[in-house]
């Protein structure tokens, strides 16, 4: 299978709730229940010491406002990034969010990088 071949919608009913997990586990600092929706290779590329200090450190990460704005979706070989205009409920400005997704081995849909810039 491949995400790219999905229209926009049925993408977003994958992507929106697993953004809202993302948000909502990073606010609480909850790794485990974080990472849970993550792809075999972005796991192994993670580095848990430098993940749990970011979690216990980023002001940004554990302040994220759960309204978010969608901005769009960009389809590249076998994945799919969705972008998001996110804000803190503690500091002033607007970030990037993003989110690629994609099938694993299994024909399930992980996450294969996600990040707020």
């Amino acid at each position: 299978m491949n995400i790219i071949d999905k229209s926009e919608d049925e993408i977003l009913a994958i992507a929106h709730p697993m953004w809202e997990d993302l948000i909502k586990y990073s606010n609480e600092g909850e790794y485990g229940k974080f990472i849970r929706h993550f792809s075999y290779d972005l796991l192994f590329g993670l580095n848990e010491v430098e993940i749990g200090k970011q979690f216990a450190k980023s002001e940004l990460t554990r302040s994220l406002d759960p309204d978010y704005d969608y901005l769009g979706l960009i389809r590249r070989n076998k994945h799919v990034t969705v972008l998001y205009r996110m804000r803190s409920t503690r500091k002033e400005g607007e970030w990037l969010g993003r989110m690629v997704l994609g099938y694993n081995q299994d024909d399930e849909v992980k996450i294969f990088g996600a990040s707020i810039f």
